[in-house]
């Protein structure tokens, strides 16, 4: 194996899942400019997740449905006026 290949600079860091704010810490070498204050009363470096074991539906086992149907709805609702004012395309009046 090749020596020194390893990053030295491990530190505490704290992971949080913006989803449900569930915090843990762990070391890693990590670069982030946020920080924390944990209970502890120490200031550690954060890293925001936008999902964890905490969150993810294989751990979890709830899904999350994303309302697709919703945002065709919206769609047709806000250009429905400028459509329905146009004239009907036929094949006859294609050619």
């Amino acid at each position: 194996m090749r020596k020194d290949i390893h990053p030295k600079e491990y530190r505490k860091v704290v992971f949080k899942d913006l989803s449900n704010d569930y915090t843990f810490i762990t070391k890693s070498t990590v670069n982030t400019r946020d920080t924390i204050t944990m209970e502890d009363g120490i200031e550690y470096p954060l890293v925001k997740l936008e999902i964890s074991h905490t969150s993810h539906p294989f751990f979890t086992g709830k899904i999350k449905l994303i309302d697709t149907a919703g945002r065709v709805d919206k769609f047709k609702s806000r250009y429905q006026t400028r459509y329905a004012n146009m004239p009907a395309v036929t094949p006859e009046s294609e050619e």
